[in-house]
């Protein structure tokens, strides 16, 4: 995963949640700038980081080691549905365009979709065996 991919992962997260840098960083001892570097890609987190940070954006410490590519998704417990949505790129260019409130309930709409498209999926897979 490249810097960029891990950086958009923790800021998706961030934002849904919703906590502004101010506060994350307030909450793990973490710089605002060198959290926000990390989510625009400049920066990729150490593992200390990775630890300070997963608690208050709700992730496992496994889940982003897995991420940053620091454990191998088979050896760690992270199920892979519980990866954040990828965004075909004009839609996030489109989305990044909007206020943060329609952005993390365009992304919570999407996530909501996701869940309901995998339950019918596992529902019609069921039926047909």
């Amino acid at each position: 995963m490249t810097n960029n991919e891990l950086g958009k992962i923790i800021k998706q997260r961030r934002v849904m949640i919703p906590l502004t840098l101010g506060k994350l960083a307030a909450a793990t001892g973490v710089s605002a700038s060198h959290i926000g570097r990390i989510e625009r890609g400049e920066r990729f987190p150490s593992a200390r980081i990775l630890r300070k940070i997963a608690k208050p954006l709700g992730f496992s410490e496994g889940e982003l080691f897995t991420f940053a590519e620091y454990l191998s998704p088979k050896s760690s417990s992270v199920d892979r549905e519980v990866q954040p949505i990828k965004l075909d790129s004009y839609v996030a260019s489109a989305l990044s365009q909007e206020p943060v409130e329609v952005q993390r309930a365009m992304l919570a709409i999407l996530s909501a979709l996701k869940g309901i498209a995998k339950g019918i999926a596992s529902e019609s897979s069921k039926n047909s065996t």
